[in-house]
């Protein structure tokens, strides 16, 4: 676990360090100090923590402007026992929302396991994107079902192009957001 670092490759687009309006604004990674663990394991310093024992998280690219956030998740997400989706949209949804931010790309190539609860903290954050939208892309397969157990799906976009988006460290910030954006708006438009 220790050897998966957040994608870093677009700090010369963003860097939620030197955003005023990040909630990480000024935080400083030490690079050789490895202090949280997932059930025990260390996992690399530039993850951010966001209360959970579990699920840890790096803001990759913010766009006040066009409403944009890209966040890369690790380690497994779980609302049954550790409530992550509360910490998760407390400590950062919340505020992202209050900077108008409603398009949230979630990837999750990293979430190893996911254990559901009820599904109150995403029907509260769908309700707070209003006309925007919550995209999974990247999750495992068997983490889509476990969420789509729980209802979770009714609330995040998730399947088709959206779960084989491996190129996406290839591509710049808003050219993934685009894709991203075209990928849901064609889906929206078969209804």
């Amino acid at each position: 676990m220790h050897d998966i670092e957040p994608f870093y490759s677009w700090e010369k687009y963003y860097s939620v360090t030197q955003d005023e309006r990040s909630p990480f604004y000024g935080k400083e990674y030490p690079l050789f100090e490895y202090v949280h663990t997932i059930y025990g394991y260390y996992i690399h310093p530039y993850w951010d923590d966001i209360g959970s024992e579990t699920l840890y998280l790096k803001v990759l690219f913010t766009d006040y402007e066009r409403g944009f956030v890209i966040i890369e998740l690790l380690g497994e997400w779980n609302d049954a026992i550790y409530n992550d989706i509360m910490h998760f949209k407390r400590n950062l949804i919340d505020y992202l929302c209050k900077q108008g931010i409603k398009y949230f790309i979630l990837i999750g190539e990293n979430v190893l396991n996911f254990h559901g609860s009820d599904d109150c903290y995403y029907e509260e954050w769908f309700e707070d994107v209003e006309d925007g939208w919550i995209a999974a892309i990247n999750f495992r397969d068997f983490v889509l079902k476990e969420m789509s157990i729980y209802n979770i799906d009714s609330y995040l976009i998730s399947g088709g192009e959206l779960d084989d988006f491996y190129n996406w460290r290839t591509l710049p910030p808003l050219l993934v957001c685009q894709k991203v954006r075209q990928a849901i708006e064609k889906r929206i438009a078969l209804f």
